[in-house]
């Protein structure tokens, strides 16, 4: 019998590969970006799909969803009092961007961010550290730190990705995730001022955003 340990060397080379690539597309014009995101998108899916997870694994199946509904109206109300609260301190503001295929593109970009964190990286931190705490502290902060220079953004996604991980764990199920995620997301884009999070920008967009914004 293999250890639990015995895959650490592949799944850390994936962990550099895959962080490393995603990195690279964040970092670079909008250009380049827009050629590079697909070919990241097909080779992380592909170095993920190579062990043949199953649907269950993967949370794509119905396993945990009626138990994990109640993770919908939580984050609702979670929504709503931020709502409020912002509302009350009067940063409240429509969103920049209402088009209602924009929001639902957001949305779905949201679900491959679970996809990311949850199936591609968490499994691999969790056989490579000692621990699931430290494989849980290290995924929330490698999905946190994927949106640096962006701070407000950075430490909202260091917490809601300690607190998904820790959902997908027990539930195992990614369709509430990345639905929560994109509501969360929305509220914070609408209950922070846009000149902290710049159209939630993260990497070299949102020096750009700074940069267009500094400018006479």
């Amino acid at each position: 019998m293999s250890s639990p340990h015995s895959g650490a060397p592949r799944d850390l080379a994936e962990v550099i590969f895959g962080y490393g690539l995603i990195l690279v597309v964040l970092w670079t014009p909008d250009s380049v970006q827009r050629a590079l995101s697909p070919i990241a998108l097909v080779a992380t899916l592909a170095v993920l799909l190579a062990r043949r997870p199953s649907r269950d694994e993967l949370g794509l199946g119905w396993r945990g969803f009626v138990r994990s509904l109640w993770i919908l109206p939580a984050a609702i109300a979670l929504a709503g009092v931020a709502m409020l609260i912002a509302a009350k301190l009067g940063t409240l503001h429509p969103l920049s961007d209402r088009n209602p295929s924009h929001v639902a593109g957001y949305v779905l970009w949201t679900l491959y961010q679970q996809v990311l964190l949850q199936d591609y990286f968490l499994p691999r931190l969790l056989r490579t550290m000692r621990n699931e705490t430290a494989g849980i502290s290290l995924a929330a902060t490698l999905f946190a730190a994927a949106h640096l220079p962006n701070l407000v953004l950075t430490a909202a996604t260091l917490i809601w990705g300690a607190v998904s991980c820790l959902l997908f764990l027990r539930y195992r199920n990614l369709y509430l995730l990345g639905l929560v995620q994109g509501l969360l997301g929305l509220c914070f884009a609408v209950c922070v001022p846009d000149a902290l999070h710049h159209h939630m920008r993260v990497g070299l967009g949102y020096l750009h955003y700074h940069a267009t914004l500094s400018v006479p």
